[in-house]
C-alpha cells in the first residue's frame, strides 16, 4: 500500500525546518548582515552610531554620509558589506569623527543647524 504524503503529520514541520535553513544560508551568502548590529543614539546636539562589524579590518572599511544617511561599506576576501543607515536627524557630515577598534565602529556627528527660514517680501 502506498502512503499519501498529505497524511504525513510531520510534513509541515519538515517543510518549515527546510524553509528556515534556506533562509539562514541565504543570509550568510549575502554578507555581514546576519552578524551586524547597528545602534543610533541622539545625545543632545550629537548623533552617535555604534556598529558591530565582525571580521572587518580597518583598511577594508569605507564610510560616506550625505547628512541624512550614513553608508558603511566593507570588503574582505570572504564577504562584502554595504549598509545604509538612515539617521534620525540631519547631521553636519563634515563634523564626523570615527573610531574602529576590535570590530566595533563608533561614528559621532554634530546635529546640523535647522534650515533658515526665508522671509517673502
Amino acid at each position: 500500500m502506498r502512503r499519501n504524503d498529505g497524511d504525513d503529520p510531520f510534513g509541515d514541520i519538515f517543510d518549515e525546518i527546510e524553509r528556515m535553513m534556506q533562509g539562514m544560508t541565504a543570509a550568510d551568502d549575502a554578507g555581514f548582515a546576519s552578524e551586524t548590529h547597528i545602534d543610533v543614539y541622539e545625545e543632545g546636539e550629537t548623533v552617535r552610531l555604534v556598529a558591530d562589524l565582525p571580521g572587518v579590518n580597518k583598511t577594508e572599511l569605507g564610510l560616506q554620509c550625505d547628512g541624512t544617511t550614513l553608508t558603511i561599506s566593507a570588503a574582505s576576501d570572504h564577504r562584502e558589506y554595504d549598509e545604509r543607515v538612515r539617521l534620525p536627524v540631519t547631521v553636519d557630515e563634515h563634523s564626523a569623527t570615527a573610531t574602529f577598534n576590535n570590530g566595533v565602529l563608533h561614528v559621532t556627528f554634530d546635529r546640523a543647524d535647522e534650515s533658515a527660514a526665508i522671509d517673502v517680501e
